[in-house]
């Protein structure tokens, strides 16, 4: 058994492992990939004495209009994100769900009057890291790849824990001998990273499984459904971008807004996102305030507090995976671990080699 289980760690890791590597080392680009894409366009970097990222109120429908004017597909829909910090006023525009265009990826001036820089998303340096980590730049296809390698990743990181199991002395199995053959050292640097690393590793390929597959997260963990309501009337003057967040504040008050989505036009209602306590992702929570987008009523509510164990559980999946779970510390961690599988890529195959040339070798 225990020949056949390192066997299957062999092949797993000649099949998967540069992959492994790729995966890993792009999901360490993208720890902090908003503040690196930020330092590569200095149009949109944070200028002294700025004010909030539309902090002044009419901001936000200034920049609707400016969109508006530039972009205006009748059935597209616009995305603001309330930073809450200095610097423009980053936004994301959905053309027409169907149709030829692709998301496009705003920044507005802090007034809103002046569009600073708009690129496609998959364009640019870092968004183009993330289609690597998240579809391998193969879309639907590539996402299922990545998702159900990321299950032949996992039994790799267990089939090599088995494999160093030890039969007799731990502190023999732990060691690493220094003044060792070469390819003694490849094994035991190759054991001990990966020991060292495989919980946080595990953690981060069966998260990485779940975000890639959310089909089957939504079997495995069957989370409350988010409503989807659509308003009762296509007439009449829409409200603005303020008054629907005053609407969202009001409905859910402890909570932080962090993005409107304001449709062009059509029954869909304006969506606020907002954090609640309780909720771990800073960026992208899981509650949601659903705003007529005529009347400014309140058309549904959808609070995690309130949810079921499933989608108590689903909150969990990005901030584990992205390393946001406690801060700066948890993400530097992340961008480190994202360097591991390539370490254990390259000692395993150097090992691997050398056992080839030298079949006594140990």
């Amino acid at each position: 058994m225990r020949i056949l289980v390192r066997r299957v760690h062999l092949w797993l890791g000649l099949s998967l492992g540069l992959l492994f590597a790729v995966l890993g080392l792009t999901g360490s680009a993208l720890v902090f990939y908003s503040d690196i894409d930020t330092a590569l366009h200095p149009t949109v970097q944070v200028t002294r004495n700025s004010p909030a990222s539309g902090g002044t109120v009419p901001a936000w429908d200034r920049a609707l209009a400016t969109g508006h004017a530039r972009w205006n597909d009748a059935g597209g829909k616009w995305s603001f994100e309330l930073t809450g910090e200095p610097g423009p006023i980053p936004a994301r525009y959905y053309p027409m769900p169907g149709g030829h265009g692709v998301r496009l990826m705003v920044w507005f001036s802090t007034d809103g009057k002046r569009i600073l820089r708009a690129e496609p998303w998959g364009g640019y340096l870092m968004s183009w890291v993330y289609q690597l980590h998240m579809q391998l730049l193969a879309g639907a296809t590539g996402g299922q790849v990545v998702g159900w390698s990321g299950v032949g990743m996992l039994l790799l990181l267990v089939s090599g824990l088995l494999t160093w199991w030890p039969r007799g002395s731990w502190k023999k199995a732990l060691a690493f001998k220094r003044d060792a053959a070469p390819i003694r050292r490849f094994r035991d640097l190759h054991k001990l990273s990966g020991l060292a690393s495989m919980p946080l590793l595990f953690i981060l390929v069966a998260t990485g499984v779940l975000l890639a597959l959310p089909a089957v997260t939504q079997t495995l963990l069957a989370p409350s459904t988010i409503p989807a309501p659509t308003s009762s009337d296509t007439r009449g003057k829409r409200i603005s971008i303020v008054q629907a967040l005053a609407v969202g504040r009001r409905a859910l008050p402890e909570g932080r807004i962090v993005f409107v989505d304001v449709p062009t036009s059509g029954t869909a209602p304006i969506r606020v996102r907002v954090q609640v306590p309780g909720d771990p992702h800073e960026r992208f929570p899981g509650s949601y305030v659903f705003i007529d987008s005529l009347s400014g009523r309140v058309l549904a509510i959808h609070d995690v507090r309130r949810a079921n164990t499933g989608s108590a559980v689903a909150r969990w999946i990005r901030t584990l995976h992205d390393g946001t779970v406690g801060g700066t510390t948890t993400r530097v961690i992340a961008l480190l671990l994202g360097f591991v599988p390539a370490l254990l890529f390259a000692t395993g195959v150097l090992h691997w080699l050398r056992r080839r040339r030298s079949p006594h070798a140990s």
